[in-house]
């Protein structure tokens, strides 16, 4: 047989190769459906974690973006298997700390007050915005461990391993950054 030995009499061979593009791009609409369904499910999550630890909703949308797309260059091996929810605020979290060792300074211009939640966070707006200037003055590292650990909820045992550091040191900084917080706020805080 001269050059063609691979190809079946009839076109059969091609055939089979247009039948294995068909199977590639059933899988990459499958793969894209189920990006598609968790990009659905912890956008916004993503984007208010971003927005508590930088307190700038242009910034908080790009670092969310810039998760969600290093998330799907490596959706093939991260797609099962692994916890989805923990691997996003990782990689967010270590998005936030890049952003705060490049950026200088910490000035925050904003043109106008941020989106408020509607009445999930409680509490009048002067509030909410005395704690989140309370919260802008940790360091990056203790806002992700309270903004982990009180207002997504996590234990500190995932609070650890998402921010890399030990059970112990999550503890510590937890206690020392609600102390700060709590001697800028003012023991009477809570009464407002």
């Amino acid at each position: 047989m001269t050059g063609g030995d691979d190809v079946a009499p009839g076109g059969a061979g091609i055939r089979a190769l247009g039948g294995w593009g068909r199977a590639r791009r059933r899988a990459r609409t499958v793969r894209d459906e189920e990006f598609t369904a968790f990009v659905e499910s912890a956008g916004t999550r993503l984007r208010h974690n971003a927005y508590l630890m930088c307190r700038d909703w242009h910034l908080a949308q790009d670092l969310t973006q810039h998760t969600l797309a290093k998330m799907y260059s490596v959706w093939e091996r991260i797609r099962s298997g692994t916890n989805l929810d923990a691997y996003s605020r990782r990689v967010l979290m270590n998005l936030v700390f890049d952003q705060y060792r490049r950026r200088s300074g910490s000035e925050i211009v904003v043109a106008e007050l941020p989106d408020q939640p509607d009445g999930a966070a409680g509490g009048t707006p002067e509030l909410r915005m005395d704690l989140a200037d309370a919260l802008a003055s940790l360091a990056v590292e203790d806002r992700a461990i309270l903004v982990l650990r009180h207002a997504e909820d996590h234990s500190v045992e995932t609070v650890a391993a998402i921010v890399g550091v030990s059970v112990s040191a999550v503890k510590m900084r937890n206690a020392r950054a609600l102390g700060r917080i709590r001697a800028l706020l003012g023991e009477d805080f809570l009464a407002r």
